[in-house]
């Protein structure tokens, strides 16, 4: 099987507790806290090894933090390719509220690349042979630019490399002009990028399709929330509802939906079972508490249910 390897720039100390209320102006007392690594291309290869599938981490690595992410990713087995930079990685906070079950996400800034930094991801990419798929998924920091998504494209381009990306802003925008195997927008970012008020599935077809027709995009999977997601390339188009249950925590989710699709196109699975598989691992992961992402007991049970509607 061809590698996979996953980006991320900016990967994150997950810490997560709970509180019984949260009160202004009150010392609050937390349960013990929850260690967890974070960031995007962090969870796609967390939730790719909780699925039986081993990928690359590439990741920014700095400061005392970045230490305890990296041996968080050791003690899950994650095959790594840590960047080291000179400011330290970012932490994250969650926090639950046992009494109403809300939580709170702060989300740490995080820290800008130099330029030798940022190249030294490109000298990552290509010290590997037989790479079938990067994934670049989250945050951009101040530093990555548009040109070096225009240089990542070309790099896959030439090499037969699917690139996939699960960012937004600019950085989606730059990739879809040029060069990107599949994109993993939600209902407003696909606004944003087809520049309509979308109002209705109908429109939501067509939106995909012109930016299908009008850029170099293979596929376009747009995450519904709670309504599922919708999948459309050149000659298809699938919507799938999600299965409903007991939420506990979404962070993870999309990135799980994420590794689950990754995982069917490299098993060669037909599109609509792609998609199938996504939604039942981002599903999968909502179940869990704090940062757990998927479990494949819990991805297996909702593939299944959804393979049977």
């Amino acid at each position: 099987m061809k590698k996979i390897l996953t980006v991320t720039f900016s990967p994150a100390l997950d810490k997560s507790t709970s509180v019984e209320n949260i009160v202004p102006d009150h010392k609050l007392r937390c349960t013990e806290p929850v260690f967890e690594p974070g960031g995007g291309g962090i969870n796609v290869s967390r939730a790719l090894k909780k699925l039986g599938c081993d990928s690359i981490a590439i990741y920014a690595k700095g400061g005392y933090t970045g230490t305890m992410l990296k041996q968080l990713l050791d003690e899950e087995e994650i095959i790594q390719h840590p960047i080291n930079t000179q400011r330290p990685t970012r932490e994250n906070f969650i926090v639950v509220e046992n009494a109403t079950n809300l939580q709170y996400r702060y989300g740490m800034p995080s820290p800008e690349l130099s330029v030798d930094e940022v190249k030294m991801f490109m000298d990552a990419f290509r010290s590997y042979e037989d790479v079938g798929y990067i994934v670049v998924s989250g945050s951009t920091p101040k530093g990555v630019t548009s040109d070096f998504f225009i240089q990542l494209s070309g790099y896959c381009f030439s090499n037969g490399i699917k690139l996939i990306g699960d960012t937004s802003g600019q950085m989606l925008k730059t990739m879809i002009q040029h060069g990107v195997y599949l994109i993993k927008p939600n209902f407003k970012e696909l606004c944003e990028l087809s520049g309509k008020d979308i109002k209705n599935v109908n429109e939501q077809v067509e939106a995909a399709q012109k930016i299908l027709s009008d850029y170099s995009v293979h596929i376009i999977v747009v995450s519904l929330g709670a309504s599922g997601a919708m999948l459309v390339s050149s000659n298809e188009v699938h919507h799938v509802g999600a299965p409903s249950v007991k939420r506990k925590s979404t962070v993870g989710a999309g990135d799980s939906m994420v590794a689950g699709m990754v995982y069917a196109l490299v098993h060669g699975w037909p599109l609509q079972e792609v998609l199938k598989f996504g939604i039942a691992c981002g599903s999968a992961a909502t179940m869990n508490s704090g940062t757990q992402l998927c479990k494949k007991q819990d991805v297996e049970l909702l593939y299944n249910w959804l393979k049977q509607q």
